[in-house]
């Protein structure tokens, strides 16, 4: 009934399938790479001093969504062909199911430009990091999502509540310098503080929001939100001050646009690791607590009002009286109608997405342990929650790996793997987070085979190397390098 709007939102769900959060792989929690202290600062590796490159140190992917998977979009047809849940074949109320009340996805990448860490006496150790992030989060209620794919008509005569729609994006960079240290022979704590200078940012402020469908299919709409944006983007403004149109400009000067230091902003990260008996240990860490102020070219645009058009009429779409395109410019230019821009530039302030890791590790021999890892991320104002279960494997200084197990966004067939290896100097190393176990396999014209995760809505790749000088484990009677270099002397 609604083809050509369920197409718009294919193309919305192609974009969040396997979306890319900035927050690392749990799976390098356990290995011996200088890139762990990013989820706790109290770990340590085992080498004394490292040295991460522009780029190639570490480029980290988060692929994260909490509603759909590969398997909810692509699946096998009546006949050999792989069909999606906008077919006329595939029973839509499957896929609605699945829906949340509220649906989230978080694309975000991390590019470690410069890391350095080295050791400064017998037991404290030193790090440094540049970091490029870029984050995003975008919320839609379930209502909202219903609504573009089965048409209005079991709406009709209500109000769907739309106060969950959120939109925020952000794109800064972060200088951090930290430490490691152990304050007694079993307890271990680091910290790190950050600067952190924005480059450009969107946020989002849904007070309330609410679409009523009326009795003919028009719609209403009640408006208590504001956005935020700081960046090169250029609002023109009708004489009521209502929006005329919103372009991006040309950015001429990129290395003073790259280099923004107007919007400045502090974080910390602390973290502990107490080694209860010989072979078991206990680890705690709060990363990424910290905001930005962002005060350059900022735009402030705010809509309180009500307001109504007929232009959502699903009918016109289908009777062919109005093309899709004529449907979005009509919402468009009503949704432009309704806010305003603000004559005030004024700033405004977004916080870091919040985690909390808690882990404990039992070194089975001298070179092999297991671990658990409970990790906590506070974002948007909600709390999203994974466990980890790994068996690790560090090998002195020449390789350390990790075979997980993650539970996370009702998803629990999560797979990763770790692995680290040194050539010399070179240390490379790569890891892959919440690899889907379960795949279908769909044979297409009777013999070529297209093979899909069963369920795959996130997944965290990292790849680096790094340049790695000395190692702390040089004797025999050395405790192994096991789950938590940083405990040993």
């Amino acid at each position: 009934m609604v083809r050509k709007l369920k197409y718009f939102l294919f193309g919305i769900m192609l974009f969040i399938l396997p979306v890319i959060n900035a927050q690392n792989s749990n799976v390098m929690y356990y290995m011996n790479l200088p890139q762990n202290h990013l989820l706790n600062p109290a770990l340590r590796p085992s080498n004394s001093v490292y040295i991460g490159l522009p780029a190639i140190t570490g480029i980290n992917i988060n692929l994260n969504n909490n509603f759909i998977g590969f398997s909810d979009v692509f699946m096998k047809g009546s006949s050999d062909s792989i069909i999606s849940f906008l077919h006329p074949d595939y029973n839509i109320d499957d896929f609605i199911k699945k829906l949340k009340k509220i649906n989230y996805f978080a694309p975000e990448v991390n590019v470690q430009l410069f890391s350095l860490g080295f050791s400064a006496g017998k037991d404290m150790y030193v790090f440094f990091d540049a970091i490029d992030r870029v984050e995003a989060r975008v919320t839609l209620p379930g209502d909202l999502l219903i609504l573009g794919l089965k048409g209005n008509e079991q709406f009709a005569g209500s109000a769907i509540d739309l106060s969950g729609l959120g939109i925020g994006a952000k794109y800064y960079r972060e200088y951090g310098l930290g430490f490691s240290k152990k304050f007694t022979p079993k307890l271990r704590i680091g910290a790190k503080a950050k600067v952190l200078f924005g480059i450009a940012a969107i946020s989002m402020k849904n007070k309330s929001l609410s679409i009523t469908v009326n009795d003919d299919y028009s719609h209403s709409i009640d408006a208590d939100m504001s956005v935020n944006i700081s960046g090169p983007v250029n609002i023109t403004v009708n004489p009521d001050n209502t929006i005329g149109d919103v372009t991006m400009n040309d950015i001429n000067d990129v290395p003073s646009f790259l280099l923004n230091t107007k919007n400045m902003g502090f974080g910390i990260d602390v973290g502990a690791v107490y080694e209860v008996t010989n072979k078991l240990l206990v680890s705690a860490s709060l990363i990424d607590f910290g905001y930005i102020r962002w005060k350059s070219d900022v735009s402030n645009i705010t809509a309180k009002s009500q307001f109504a058009f007929s232009g959502f009429n699903i009918e016109n779409v289908v009777d062919g009286t109005k093309t899709f395109d004529e449907l979005l410019t009509e919402m468009g230019d009503s949704l432009k109608n309704s806010f305003k821009l603000s004559k005030k530039k004024e700033p405004f302030t977004t916080f870091l997405p919040t985690g909390i890791n808690i882990g404990a590790s039992y070194n089975v021999t001298k070179n092999i342990s297991f671990g658990i890892l409970s990790h906590s991320l506070l974002t948007g104002g909600r709390l999203r929650e994974s466990v980890t279960l790994s068996t690790n494997a560090n090998l002195g200084n020449l390789l350390t790996t990790s075979f997980s197990y993650t539970a996370a966004n009702h998803s629990y067939d999560n797979l990763g793997v770790g692995l680290a290896f040194r050539l010399g100097v070179l240390q490379f190393y790569t890891i892959a987070d919440k690899i889907p176990i379960r795949y279908n396999r769909i044979i297409i014209n009777n013999s070529d085979k297209l093979i899909l995760p069963n369920s795959w809505n996130t997944l965290n790749f990292r790849i680096g190397m790094n340049l790695a000088f000395g190692n702390r484990v040089k004797k025999k009677n050395d405790k192994p390098m096991m789950v938590e270099p940083q405990i040993l002397q």
